[in-house]
């Protein structure tokens, strides 16, 4: 997995790097493969950026017709980079870089015969150009493009379960080097966190499942202006399927917009765990949530999804 996210790191860190370059590297590993590739420029008033989505086909994925479950791994930043503000790939870039490594080692084992059960969709966005705003305890990475834009193009119906994978280093709240995970999130409701992952992350990491605190506020749409730890559940707004996050954290509060800043090792192991959850998920023994504790919520309390929109009063979309 380390050379896949090698590759990809090295690849990303180039000013020039866009969509298009992103997609022939990845073609280029299996030509052959009958993967699809898909690249999207997409224009904000503060820039442009490239969304690029990968459908790997699974032996029997729904794609095809078959019966095995979708997975959508979904790299959430704001930007690759901060020029000319920073020189440099930024820390906010490993949410695509892990994505990315993902699609590329999937595509790999498909090369050499080892099919996952089920497809699995790959999407993030190629900006090595975002600006940064003012947040605390560290500045954010923003974005070109508004947090509705990047979950209409990377959030796909096809998704049955996803694995939101983002840079969570500015914060006082988790306090662990490497990755960490959250609850599940699902249509407005925060679930326990899911056994099936604790258990993936366990063998994947070979520690005790480092779990990241979540608040209301996160699993609401960024455009109410409420408090939110970071971007990383922004995809829960915008789909029934349950959503957990996968954090790249530190020790110590680091800004998104810090260049030499990301541990290759720590992306290595977050795409190894998604990787892990992919199989497992198409096998159809890895569950995101407990389906009868679902239904026993819905009847006793009925639908939170209005958590899901930015509530009464709200804008229509973050500006």
């Amino acid at each position: 997995m380390l050379s896949q996210v090698l590759a990809i790191h090295d690849l990303l860190d180039d000013p020039a790097v866009d969509g298009a370059t992103v997609v022939d590297h990845l073609r280029g590993l299996a030509p052959q493969l009958d993967a699809r590739f898909e690249v999207e420029r997409v224009a904000g008033d503060r820039g442009h950026t490239d969304f690029v989505r990968v459908l790997i086909p699974g032996m029997r994925g729904r794609d095809a017709g078959g019966d095995a479950r979708t997975l959508g791994v979904v790299g959430r930043l704001g930007g690759i980079g901060a020029r000319p503000e920073r020189i440099g790939y930024v820390s906010d870039g490993d949410g695509a870089c892990t994505a990315l490594a993902v699609a590329a080692k999937l595509i790999d084992m498909a090369r050499r015969g080892d099919r996952l059960p089920g497809d699995v969709i790959v999407s993030t966005h190629i900006c090595p150009g975002a600006p940064t705003r003012p947040h605390e305890p560290v500045p954010f990475m923003d974005s070109p493009i508004s947090m509705d834009t990047a979950n209409a193009h990377e959030v796909l119906p096809a998704m049955e379960a996803i694995l939101s994978v983002d840079t969570t280093k500015g914060n006082k709240v988790i306090n662990h080097r490497g990755m960490a995970i959250s609850n599940t999130a699902r249509q407005g409701y925060l679930l326990p966190v899911a056994p099936d992952l604790i258990a993936v992350y366990e063998t994947v990491c070979g520690i005790p499942a480092q779990v990241f605190p979540l608040s209301t506020q996160d699993i609401t749409p960024y455009s109410n202006g409420l408090y939110h730890l970071n971007s990383i559940l922004q995809p829960a707004c915008a789909t029934d399927a349950p959503v957990v996050g996968v954090a790249l954290v530190a020790q110590t509060a680091v800004a998104g917009s810090a260049t030499g800043a990301s541990r290759e090792v720590d992306i290595e192991e977050a795409a190894r765990f998604c990787i892990e959850v992919a199989k497992a998920f198409g096998e159809g023994w890895l569950q995101f949530f407990d389906a009868a504790e679902w239904d026993e919520l819905q009847r006793r309390y009925g639908s939170l999804a209005v958590l899901q929109t930015p509530g009464v009063g709200g804008p229509a979309e973050e500006n």
